[in-house]
């Protein structure tokens, strides 16, 4: 019997969202054998810097890459937010999944219960390692101060429980209902990297495409790429697909959160309620290779995450984004 390896990240919530994967696959095709390889990352690794202050991009991703690089595992399974939306050469995105709930959760500690951001005390503490969710909460709850915190998600909760330094941390929702620990309630779609040229492999994992998933994924990238936004800089992207328009909110804001630009913009879109023929060159839109969903669609999603990018820079997002830049790299 023929073995996939399934390259992952170690911690529970990777394994769980690989486990999820792997179970598609096995339903998919049950005469091959699948198994999981789990390694730790740069990101793993450290725990005492904050995500924008490493300055490298493919925390979370690159030691997974190497292995596939060596044929040591034929393809890996990654929270989307994770993989930057410049890939290196010879890799691709072979699948993205449907997404769950995109949105992030305040999770309490377990004194403060019943309050809300609003009510809490002067100056409790929010712990978050995302510069967005700062921008975005500072702008909204100037009582409130932010620190980084670290770690999985067990250890983030534990830090939150066990120690008094803490009244609340922010997650995504979407890891706290794989783990399910829907009761303190990546974001939300998965996508499984393969190599570019391992045709036999984007075959195999093509049909987990969730076609109204990629698309929205392609536009969020896709703004993303062209305003190169990161981990650095406090850069958010939402989509919502509704009677065939496809809707598309970024915004960008000051490390404080006191200036901000907001903008959507909406295409109109032909989303298959199943997969169709697409592309036969294997083109890559933003790292992802999607041959069985219409070019068009593709390339209009594309474009509009691309036209956000632009009417946000023309009005100056830039000026924001540069001093957002200076001031995280000065800290």
């Amino acid at each position: 019997m023929r073995v996939i390896r399934v390259g992952t990240r170690k911690s529970q919530l990777a394994r769980i969202q690989t486990d999820s994967v792997v179970a598609m696959l096995r339903a998919l095709y049950p005469g091959l054998q699948f198994e999981i390889v789990a390694m730790s990352t740069t990101g793993d690794k450290i725990l005492d810097t904050a995500l924008s202050k490493i300055g490298e991009k493919s925390l979370f991703t690159k030691e997974l890459e190497h292995a596939l690089e060596k044929n040591e595992v034929d393809l890996i399974v990654h929270s989307l937010k994770d993989l930057p939306t410049v890939l290196p050469p010879g890799f691709t995105v072979g699948a993205i999944c449907k997404r769950e709930n995109p949105y992030d959760a305040v999770v309490f500690h377990p004194k403060f219960v019943g309050k809300t951001l609003e009510t809490l005390p002067e100056r409790s503490i929010v712990g978050t390692s995302s510069l967005r969710r700062v921008a975005q909460l500072q702008r909204r709850y100037p009582h409130l101060e932010f620190k980084s915190i670290r770690g999985n998600l067990n250890t983030r909760l534990r830090k939150l429980d066990e120690q008094q330094e803490f009244s609340a941390i922010v997650l995504a929702v979407a890891g706290l209902q794989r783990m399910g620990w829907q009761n303190r309630v990546g974001q939300g779609a998965l996508g499984v990297e393969v190599r570019a040229k391992d045709q036999d492999i984007l075959d195999l994992v093509s049909v987990l495409h969730d076609p109204e998933t990629l698309l929205r994924c392609i536009a969020e990238r896709a703004f993303l790429r062209h305003l190169e936004g990161g981990c650095s800089v406090p850069v958010a992207v939402h989509t919502v697909v509704k009677d065939g328009q496809l809707y598309l909110t970024g915004g960008v804001w000051s490390l404080d959160g006191s200036d901000s630009m907001q903008e959507t913009m909406q295409a109109t879109i032909h989303i298959p309620a199943q997969h169709e023929d697409g592309p036969e060159d294997d083109p890559q839109l933003v790292g992802i290779t999607a041959r069985n969903i219409p070019r068009g669609a593709q390339l209009a999603a594309e474009n509009l995450g691309i036209s956000l990018a632009a009417l946000l820079l023309n009005k100056g997002a830039k000026n924001i984004l540069d001093v957002a830049r200076q001031l995280n790299d000065a800290h």
